[in-house]
Parts: C-alpha cells; sequence; structure tokens
C-alpha cells in the first residue's frame, strides 16, 4: 500500500470508520452464514454456492483493508475559515471549461466526503490534483483518462 498521508476531513474520516465497523461487524458476519450454509450443502469441489460465497468474503475483506489503510494513513484538516488565494483543500472553486464553454463548480474534499454527482471531488483525483495550488485568473491543463481538459479558473469560494 501506499505510504502518503491522506487528508480527510473529521466527517469524512467517521464515515469511513462507520462504514468499516458496518463492514466488519455486519457485512462479514453475514457472508460467515453464508459459506457455512453453503458447506452444509455438500461437496465443495462442485458447490457454486460455496465458490460464490467465498468469492463475496474476498472482496469484502479487499474493502476492509482498503478502510483500514486509509484511516491508518488519514490526517483530520480543518475546514477553511478564510478564503485563501489558491485553491486548497475544503474550498470549492468555479471553473471554466475551456473547450466546452460551461461553468462547473468542484469541491475538493477527501476520502469518505466525495459525491460526484454533487461535484465533491478527491483531492487525490486528477480534476483535484490539477486545481489545487492555483489561483483565480490561471488556466490549468489537466490530463484525465478521456484527453486534456483546459479550465480556467473563475472564483475560489468557501463551500
Amino acid at each position: 500500500m501506499a505510504t502518503e498521508r491522506i487528508p480527510m476531513s473529521r466527517e469524512g474520516y467517521e464515515k469511513l470508520k462507520a462504514d468499516l465497523d458496518r463492514m466488519q461487524n455486519v457485512e462479514m458476519m453475514e457472508l460467515a452464514k453464508r459459506v457455512a450454509a453453503a458447506r452444509e450443502l455438500g461437496d465443495l469441489r462442485e458447490n457454486a454456492e460455496y465458490h460464490a460465497a467465498r468469492e463475496a468474503h474476498g472482496m469484502l475483506q479487499a474493502r476492509v483493508d482498503l478502510h483500514k489503510d486509509k484511516l491508518a494513513r488519514a490526517y483530520i484538516m480543518d475546514r477553511p475559515s478564510t478564503l485563501s488565494d489558491c485553491v486548497i483543500f475544503g474550498v470549492c472553486a468555479r471553473v471554466k471549461d475551456l473547450d466546452m464553454n460551461e461553468e462547473e463548480v468542484y469541491q475538493l474534499v477527501g476520502p469518505g466526503e466525495e459525491d460526484y454527482d454533487k461535484n465533491k471531488i478527491l483531492t487525490s483525483s486528477p480534476i483535484g490534483q490539477g486545481l489545487l495550488g492555483k489561483k483565480c485568473g490561471e488556466v490549468v491543463e489537466i490530463r484525465v483518462p478521456r484527453g486534456v481538459l483546459r479550465y480556467e479558473i473563475l472564483e475560489i469560494m468557501l463551500p
């Protein structure tokens, strides 16, 4: 796993922690019951339900490990109470897509708070990384999987 620290708000940290608790204490127990019930059905070599339950268990364990890693590397960031002259964790940036001639407002957040339908993006995402540290009026080019986005930063606001 990576070793760099992950900025998070207190709310994002608590949400990830609650998610981890639910996975470990509810979902893991349900899967254990599914595996036990499937095991009772007979020959494990040809028991599709058993293999499906074991695979689901492995995938859940991977998600648990990922949450534990994020929480272990988290450092709590306070939301900014005053505006900065550049884009930082927790602020909203109103940008203009220079190719599509459309405006968007992105809020830069940490893990556990991302909501792409509401334009709450991770600081570690390509767009988040491209906007961090930039000032109003700057034009940024951000490489994303579908090509290059060109944004002009129009305004930096508190959420």
